[in-house]
């Protein structure tokens, strides 16, 4: 029971949550990105405002150092033509009251202008980059003369804001990428409803069809000239046929119910399922070819935590796509089943000595509206996949394919057993 309970439990979890935790996923990666970006890049910042300290330190140093020399003058322009002129942060060289004398890269003011404006201009801005990063003095002997100021660079300005527009541009991606994949999957599911309409109508088709026939058999014309002994035998046959149909009928609208529910899982014989399957398909071989022949191989297995119903829907399937790709002369098809070396799991292999499947259609078997066929809906190993590794836990492979030989493999947990 609890096994029971288990299995239900992760199938619910896998309708709920899928779709939630890959949202989630995404967003918390982002974030963690988004996160590790910014941490980067202020980095960067500190180490180039701690470079661009170091540089007007430097600065200050031969400023001083060319103001005390003898040839102060010449020394002095030299500094600031040279190394101040060509500093790439802003500067601002106030005299002792705090008033302007000098600045350089200040993107506000234009090179050549002296106007008020301009000078308020720069007062602002010194009070500013006072306010940033403090203020150096400069001496000349013991005396205090001048102060200087600087700023963060352009391109330390760039990186402040870089962060922020990449993770904009990459919230913006994922927002159209998630629209996009939303807008993918509801077409997705548009086409699974309609290939699930038509393969109800194809699976119910059968037996009404019969239903309809046996109908036909009985009606008065049809027993007129015969005794009542031979209306008797008629009558007692058409019956059976037709509860045979009947049961059919049953059995499809059973399984199409427990594709949209949990579906509840018992200990179940998969050689039972196979041998059950392989006899429905035996009755039909003079239909599907009379050359075609089944060939079943089970080995001692444990029984398996099962839906019977749906697992027999997942072996007819793969049975009938052998069926048709297999020569209607000369066609073979094997079933095997044993235990993985490892005592976990059961191994069911369906194999056909058909034409095989290209490489190109291998990687898409399994999507939902993909068909190799002329007619068909590429419903058929969609609802394989869907029952084998959502509601029982296991998987299903392509093994191999090449013309003569095409092996589907599908593992299933021992109950009690690790997956």
């Amino acid at each position: 029971m609890a096994r029971k309970w288990e299995i239900a439990n992760r199938t619910s979890d896998l309708y709920v949550g899928k779709s939630t935790l890959f949202k989630v996923f995404l967003v918390v990666g982002v974030l963690a990105i988004s996160a590790l970006f910014i941490w980067h890049t202020l980095t960067v910042i500190d180490k180039l405002q701690s470079d661009t300290r170091d540089q007007v330190e430097k600065y200050v140093g031969l400023w001083q150092l060319a103001a005390n020399s003898p040839e102060s003058g010449s020394e002095l322009q030299f500094i600031f033509d040279e190394i101040i002129v060509k500093a790439r942060f802003p500067i601002v060289v106030l005299d002792e009251d705090r008033e302007p004398v000098s600045w350089r890269n200040i993107p506000e003011v234009s090179g050549g202008d002296t106007s008020a404006a301009a000078w308020q201009t720069i007062k602002d801005v010194a009070e500013q980059l006072f306010e940033e990063h403090g203020e150096y003095p400069l001496y000349f002997g013991e005396t205090q003369v001048n102060y200087l100021r600087y700023g963060d660079s352009e391109a330390i300005n760039q990186l402040r804001t870089m962060p922020f527009i990449a993770i904009g541009v990459v919230f913006a991606f994922m927002t159209v990428g998630m629209i996009g994949f939303q807008n993918i999957r509801r077409s997705e599911e548009r086409y699974i409803w309609v290939g699930m309409a038509k393969e109800t109508a194809h699976q119910l088709g059968t037996p009404l069809s019969a239903l309809l026939g046996w109908l036909e058999v009985m009606s008065a014309e049809s027993r007129s000239g015969m005794t009542s002994a031979e209306q008797e035998e008629l009558l007692k046959s058409t019956t059976q046929n037709m509860r045979v149909d009947v049961r059919r009928l049953q059995r499809v609208a059973n399984r199409f119910g427990l594709i949209g529910s949990i579906p509840e899982l018992n200990e179940c014989d998969l050689n039972d399922l196979v041998d059950e399957a392989v006899a429905y398909y035996r009755r039909r071989l003079p239909f599907e070819g009379q050359g075609i022949r089944i060939d079943v191989q089970t080995g001692e297995i444990p029984p398996l935590m099962l839906n019977g119903e749906l697992f027999s829907w997942v072996l007819e399937n793969l049975i009938k796509n052998s069926l048709q790709a297999s020569d209607s002369k000369n066609g073979q098809i094997r079933i095997l089943t044993r235990v993985v070396s490892n005592g976990r799991g059961v191994v069911l292999n369906v194999i056909d000595n058909g034409k095989g499947i290209s490489v190109a259609a291998a990687r898409k078997i399994f999507r939902p509206g993909f068909t190799t066929k002329k007619r068909g809906w590429g419903m058929g190993l969609t609802l394989v996949k869907r029952i084998v590794e959502e509601y029982h836990g296991g998987r299903i492979t392509l093994a191999r394919s090449h013309p003569g030989e095409t092996v589907f493999e599908i593992i299933l947990p021992i109950s009690g057993g690790k997956r």
